[in-house]
């Protein structure tokens, strides 16, 4: 009985090496963590990078809300109402000075309070009846008719004093309350209950200094006096327009419905000025700030990625013989490029899971900061790792190349 004899293949005929993906991915973080410092380093460009981008998502989001909050809260709440000419020719009063009764019937209506400016020629204001030749006392300033409900429609805050009410509009009493950018430039800083300024030849008493509004920001700088003063004193024969809160969503209902209240005979002489819808504001204001950060975001991913790129190369430089070796056992190059590409794939997600934490964590601290609502997209951290993944293959392309064309004699030599 003969012995078959043994088979001799040739190289075409070899088994084919094999290793699986669990055997690719533990040789890969096995040469990751093997330099841990050198590791850090490199994936700390794709974290800086990927938190970047979460950050700038997230307080895009978070701000775009915020602004569009406050522009809802007060330009979109309010109704300014001017008096048009007539187009007859009719030299009457347009807006009725009962005007702010009439509106605060309407469903919707917050507050509203009249408001007129003073021509008061070339009188200035001073705050002594004594003229002081070393510093100036006398300035000339904006004198502003209000009724009492204007004080709420604009939100103002008193700093000192009170505000004029009911009884001293009716009365016509000679009392005026500053803004304080005018009460700083007449002197005045606190009122003792004889505080008086002069309107040319007119005497007031200062009753009040407004801290700051909300709305009509030129009343920081105006001397504010009640119509029935506005009406003895300077002739005023009707106010000149109407500041209206309203509450949110109700602007364009009232803005029809307005000019009838206040002149059904003669509606269109009233003009009636509302804000734009916030959508155009809203797109402007993130595309801005994505534009901004997304700038910022990609600069630092890219540093990332020629970081990852750069170690990768060196990591094969010094591997030489290792991969001249694996190359001698029978790995095939398709092996070694896998090697290298796992390795850079492995520190791109492993930046991007770390970036999208911080990421995340910079946004609710600036939020909490800020007392804001921290707005995030839900898939803006699932897609950081994915994005950091692909950063780190692009990355570990040329590398992983690089070593896979290196021949097994020569990598051997090269690397004793």
């Amino acid at each position: 009985m003969t012995t078959p004899a043994p088979s001799r293949r040739g190289p075409a005929e070899a088994g084919r090496s094999g290793m699986w993906a669990r055997d690719l991915l533990t040789e890969a973080f096995a040469g990751l963590f093997g330099r841990p410092l050198r590791m850090a380093l490199t994936v700390l460009g794709t974290v800086i990078g990927l938190a970047a981008l979460v950050a700038t998502l997230g307080l895009s989001r978070t701000a775009g809300n915020q602004i569009i909050g406050r522009f809802d809260e007060l330009n979109a709440t309010e109704i300014t109402v001017l008096a048009n000419p007539d187009p007859n020719g009719d030299p009457g009063p347009t807006i009725p000075w009962d005007a702010p009764q009439r509106l605060s019937r309407l469903n919707g209506v917050v507050a509203a309070g009249t408001l007129s400016e003073i021509d008061v020629g070339d009188d200035l204001v001073s705050a002594s009846p004594m003229r002081d030749p070393r510093r100036r006392t006398d300035f000339k300033l904006a004198v502003e008719a209000a009724s009492p409900e204007l004080f709420t429609a604009i939100r103002a805050k008193l700093h000192s004093g009170r505000l004029p009410d009911r009884g001293h509009e009716q009365r016509g009493d000679h009392v005026a309350v500053l803004g304080p950018n005018a009460a700083e430039q007449l002197g005045i800083t606190r009122l003792d209950g004889s505080t008086a300024i002069r309107i040319g030849d007119q005497v007031l008493t200062v009753i009040g200094i407004l801290d700051e509004v909300a709305r009509k920001h030129t009343l920081l700088s105006a001397v504010i006096i009640p119509e029935g003063a506005a009406r003895s004193l300077f002739a005023l024969q009707a106010p000149q327009s109407v500041v209206v809160e309203t509450a949110v969503g109700a602007t364009s209902l009232l803005s029809r419905q307005i000019p009838l209240a206040l002149r059904p005979d003669k509606p269109d002489t009233l003009k009636i000025s509302s804000p734009q819808p916030p959508q155009q504001l809203r797109a402007g204001v993130s595309r801005d700030l994505n534009v901004l950060f997304l700038m910022l975001g990609g600069v630092s991913l890219l540093v990332g990625a020629i970081g990852i790129a750069n170690v990768t190369l060196v990591s094969v430089m010094e591997r030489v013989g290792e991969i001249g070796l694996r190359r001698a056992l029978g790995a095939t190059r398709r092996h070694i490029a896998g090697q290298f590409l796992m390795e850079s794939v492995t520190m791109g997600v492993l930046g991007g899971v770390l970036g999208a934490s911080i990421g995340m964590l910079v946004v609710v601290a600036v939020a909490a900061y800020q007392s804001w609502t921290p707005v995030i997209d839900p898939f803006v951290p699932l897609l950081a790792p994915v994005i950091g993944g692909v950063t780190g293959l692009l990355a570990g392309l040329y590398p992983a190349l690089r070593a896979a064309a290196l021949q097994p004699v020569e990598a051997l030599r090269s690397g004793t």
